[in-house]
């Protein structure tokens, strides 16, 4: 078998294994803002235990005859682990064997969960975008040691700085336009856009704020929003900065 196709697939399965454990955080964290973080069902107020796995509960199951006598909330697997699997098989096409696609496979299923989160509740929370953003430089940083890799650690270093830093301008001249976790997020996206140069870093960009626009319009056009209508931006930024990867990735 081709090695590289070896290596998609692989990549494929890791997404999908890993997009399973994400229904129960995905619930968990997508409480309005400026509440606690979910700890019970929504159903009967059993409580959730854990933050990895599906959202059931047994409890509110029991007579129903639902699958495995359980209840369902929020993502499914199924829906968590396939989108998992395209973004994870699609950054190894681009990637091949070079070893930043251990980075890239280790960060998007964080990015898919943040992006399920803020679709939900506008929301992302800090324990994932802070923590996601010293992640990101510290295996990039292991990453510029290793023979072969195809990027460059202080432009991704920078990339976070220049974009964060963006995002901040735009959030402290129109606060009820971009949120500060958008701001958070922001030195994630730098970071991976950085790592394979600034032409990609400004592709990546663009593409989000494409993206968010064509998505504002097409509210718009459906007459589903108005002008004031927030929405979350933190797919289309998450988004964006995937696309970004993907073509610095094949252009490496």
């Amino acid at each position: 078998m081709d090695i590289d196709l070896l290596v998609v697939l692989v990549a494929a399965f890791w997404g999908a294994a890993v997009g399973t454990l994400l229904p129960r955080a995905a619930y968990r964290f997508s409480a309005p803002s400026g509440e606690a973080w979910r700890e019970r069902c929504p159903g009967g107020g059993h409580p959730v235990r854990g933050w990895l796995g599906r959202a059931r509960c047994a409890p509110c199951g029991a007579g129903e005859g639902n699958e495995a006598g359980a209840v369902f909330y929020g993502p499914r697997a199924a829906a968590l682990a396939t989108l998992t699997a395209l973004v994870c098989a699609a950054l190894a096409a681009a990637t091949g064997t070079r070893p930043e696609l251990a980075v890239w496979l280790l960060l998007a299923p964080v990015g898919v969960l943040l992006a399920v989160v803020d679709l939900r509740v506008r929301r992302l929370p800090d324990p994932l975008t802070l923590p996601l953003a010293g992640a990101a430089l510290a295996l990039l940083g292991l990453t510029a040691l290793v023979p072969e890799h195809a990027g460059e650690w202080t432009t991704a270093l920078l990339g976070a700085l220049a974009l964060g830093a963006g995002y901040l301008a735009l959030y402290l001249i129109n606060p009820a336009g971009m949120g500060f976790g958008d701001v958070k997020l922001a030195l994630t996206a730098g970071a991976v856009l950085g790592w394979y140069g600034w032409p990609t870093l400004m592709l990546g960009t663009f593409a989000g704020f494409l993206l968010g626009a064509l998505y504002g319009g097409a509210l718009l056009v459906a007459r589903r929003a108005d002008r004031r209508t927030a929405i979350p931006f933190g797919p289309f930024l998450i988004a964006g900065a995937l696309l970004g990867v993907l073509a610095g990735a094949y252009a490496a």
